[in-house]
């Protein structure tokens, strides 16, 4: 059975630079964030041994979100310019992988996962430092976030989901359509937490039928809670189309392109020791002396 793996490349930048020092390079570039996207990618690789890898990425302009909600995003402060300044590095590195990057302009890297997992057969994996894909996890997808600070990796499956949310993956969306994500300045409901979106989703099942059924929600949870819905309403729905990621891209990847070879490749040693991560070196070869036998990977992307 194929085991595909699908890397938040976006996402995982992110975490890394803010996790990791300012490391430099031998020529005096700042590489903090590269050495911990590199580390991060080789423990997943090493620990869940894929079948197949893809790499997803953002791109720097705006998206079908940003055309039907202008404050999408909005309150993000700019790039770290040290951070923008990696992001060749690190694709480069991930190149070296033999690792297939994409990106679309338009879309989001959460939408070409969403197509993908949607897509492919076999066991899906997604490595990401967010949690807007918590809504494609199934009995077939699984989420795994990288440690953060003190906190270990963790595996969301459809247990984990709701044990963190309260609601199943599936509704998922509708959660956050009342919720709203501050991260992603989505508005929500005003005055709606996330305890009572969950009881609510929990008995009514939908966002659908919260509103159909207001009656019924005013009788069990209030007159407030109702009027701050129906107050809300076209928020809720448009938050509701904001959160949703999109799993119908026109998007072909072809099976043999993202077949993953392993990472003891010439290309990669190389890659490594001109950035001077000698530390993961010795996570992939072991002892520094012992060489690749041959380079099958060179070329790959």
């Amino acid at each position: 059975m194929t085991k595909l793996l699908l890397v938040d490349g976006s996402a995982l930048l992110h975490r890394a630079y803010h996790a990791y020092p300012p490391l430099t390079s031998r020529t005096g570039e700042i590489v903090g964030a590269v050495y911990g996207v590199t580390s991060i990618l080789i423990s997943v690789l090493t620990s869940e041994k894929p079948t197949q890898v893809v790499v997803a990425w953002d791109l720097p302009k705006p998206t079908f979100r940003h055309e039907k909600y202008v404050g999408y995003k909005a309150q993000r402060p700019k790039a770290d310019t040290e951070m923008v300044e990696q992001i060749p590095m690190v694709k480069e590195v991930i190149k070296t992988m033999g690792l297939v990057q994409v990106e679309q302009e338009g879309y989001e890297a959460d939408d070409i996962i969403g197509t993908l997992a949607n897509k492919q057969e076999g066991e899906i994996l997604i490595l990401t430092g967010d949690q807007d894909t918590m809504q494609l996890v199934n009995e077939r997808v699984r989420v795994l976030t990288p440690a953060k600070g003190a906190n270990p990796p963790v595996l969301y499956g459809p247990d984990e989901v709701w044990n963190k949310y309260g609601v199943h993956p599936s509704q998922i969306v509708d959660y956050k359509a009342l919720v709203g994500d501050t991260s992603d300045n989505i508005p929500g409901v005003a005055g709606i937490g996330p305890k009572t979106a969950a009881n609510l989703i929990k008995m009514f099942g939908s966002l659908t039928r919260i509103y159909r059924d207001i009656k019924e929600v005013q009788l069990h949870f209030g007159e407030l809670v109702a009027k701050k819905l129906a107050d809300g309403k076209e928020s809720a729905l448009m938050s509701q189309d904001l959160s949703r990621i999109v799993t119908t891209m026109s998007l072909t990847v072809a099976s043999e392109e993202i077949e993953y070879k392993g990472l003891e490749s010439l290309a990669l040693r190389a890659k490594l020791e001109e950035l001077g991560f000698r530390s993961l070196i010795k996570r992939i070869w072991g002892d520094e002396s012992k060489k690749p036998q041959n380079d099958k990977q060179i070329g790959l992307f």
